[in-house]
């Protein structure tokens, strides 16, 4: 499995034939979009609402977006923050690690989790955290079964949604 950025034209766009990728594993995960409500209609999910739920990380510069690829086929995408916008919060965090519902259960989400968790111990970062939504028990499991600790329970920033957050220690050759 590769996890690379996510590549953008000269006018800092996402490809069409990525988009296009995005958008079908986006829509693939409709019970996730159901609970979130980041789209108006999980069933009907566009490549320009994709386009528009990834700018504000695109643009970003503590921010990354990388894709998932095995065999050549994008499996799942993950956003990071190499800081929080708290600067009580010293942690870089999990945005979204989101795979493709036909490929899940194959153990892409805990080796692209993994990656993540390498790319930030190769930086010289001690831990990482994420918020899973309350509403989100597969979500939470998954993680937790990961060795991510629940550490606070509060809305998240951008819409108030009631949030589980998580830390993980990021130990030599953990």
């Amino acid at each position: 499995m590769i996890l690379a950025p996510v590549p953008l034209t000269p006018d800092h766009d996402i490809p069409a034939p990525v988009l296009t990728e995005l958008t079908a594993l986006y829509a693939a995960n409709r019970e996730f979009h159901a609970l979130s409500g980041d789209f108006p209609d999980p069933d009907d999910i566009r490549p320009e609402q994709v386009a528009a739920a990834l700018a504000d990380e695109l643009a970003n510069p503590d921010a990354e977006v990388l894709l998932a690829r095995a065999a050549g086929r994008l499996v799942g995408v993950v956003i990071t923050l190499g800081r929080h916008p708290d600067p009580a919060d010293p942690d870089p965090w999990i945005g979204l690690l989101m795979v493709d519902a036909a490929a899940q259960g194959r153990g892409y989400g805990r080796r692209i989790a993994e990656r993540v968790e390498e790319r930030f111990r190769a930086a010289g970062r001690n831990a990482v955290r994420l918020a899973v939504l309350e509403n989100n028990p597969k979500g939470l499991a998954f993680w937790t079964a990961l060795g991510y600790a629940v550490t606070d329970h509060r809305p998240d920033r951008e819409h108030g949604r009631p949030c589980t957050v998580l830390r993980k220690e990021l130990g030599k050759g953990a």
